[in-house]
């Protein structure tokens, strides 16, 4: 995916292989100077794998969106190393990291951001027109059950079917990471439970690292692995032999 990138090594997972995409060592992150120093990320260490579903728990201010943004190139660390594919982010310029966000990771946010003047085929084609080898907007669209809503527009549209636009709009380039922050936030629990069931789906079909933020712990089972923080410290780290259905842990 990136010309800086080496190719990334595999770990073994019982009898499957599992490709590494994301290795995290003393990651740390402080905001301030002095005595107002603020620390966000106090030093941690994972690794992320392709079509891994990764929840991430913890209280306001424990972390969670820092961490995010970093493995997102939203942010760089003070401290420590975050490698993908072989290749250390904070050692990219500004130019590979724009390269990276833009081929390698889709983002989706509590709010919707979509452009109220444009369509929901024409807010997916913004993204299609500078990636490089994107699914089409009907496709995109399709895979988030809104194939019959391509010429809507996002007021036309309730707020779980413009959070479905955001997610066509960032899977359409078919990204390796798809990073989503509290993508339910602003939505009622059936209606959330209809985006989380999306997001399953594309991480299950396209093989995508999905890592969604959330303050639901009940919906930590449908992960692969939940990590939970506290004080910018990933304090346990549970693995889900089986991953549970999204609707039947909700009900």
């Amino acid at each position: 995916m990136l010309s800086s990138a080496t190719t990334a090594p595999r770990a073994k997972n019982g009898d499957s292989e599992r490709e590494l995409l994301f290795h995290v060592r003393g990651l740390a992150r402080a905001y301030g100077t002095g005595s107002s120093t603020v620390v966000a990320l106090a030093g941690v260490d994972f690794d992320l794998y392709a079509g891994e579903l990764i929840v991430l728990l913890g209280a306001s201010g424990s972390g969670k969106s820092t961490l995010l943004n970093q493995l997102g190139g939203l942010d760089s660390p003070t401290e420590g190393s975050l490698v993908y594919r072989g290749a250390n982010l904070d050692e990219f310029d500004e130019e590979a990291l724009t390269r990276f966000r833009r081929d390698a990771v889709g983002f989706v946010f509590q709010s919707y951001n979509l452009i109220p003047s444009l369509t929901a085929r024409e807010n997916v084609a913004l993204i299609t027109e500078i990636s490089r080898s994107p699914m089409t907007p009907e496709e995109a669209l399709a895979l988030v059950d809104l194939g019959n809503r391509l010429d809507h527009f996002p007021a036309q549209l309730s707020g779980g079917e413009q959070q479905r636009v955001a997610i066509a709009r960032a899977i359409a380039k078919r990204p390796e990471v798809l990073l989503c922050d509290e993508p339910t936030g602003a939505l009622d629990v059936r209606t959330g439970i209809t985006v989380l069931e999306v997001i399953e789906r594309i991480n299950r079909e396209i093989g995508t690292l999905a890592v969604i933020i959330t303050h639901n712990a009940i919906l930590a089972e449908m992960a692969d692995r939940v990590f939970t923080l506290s004080d910018g410290r990933i304090v346990n780290v549970r693995v889900n032999q089986q991953r549970g259905s999204v609707r039947a842990l909700a009900w």
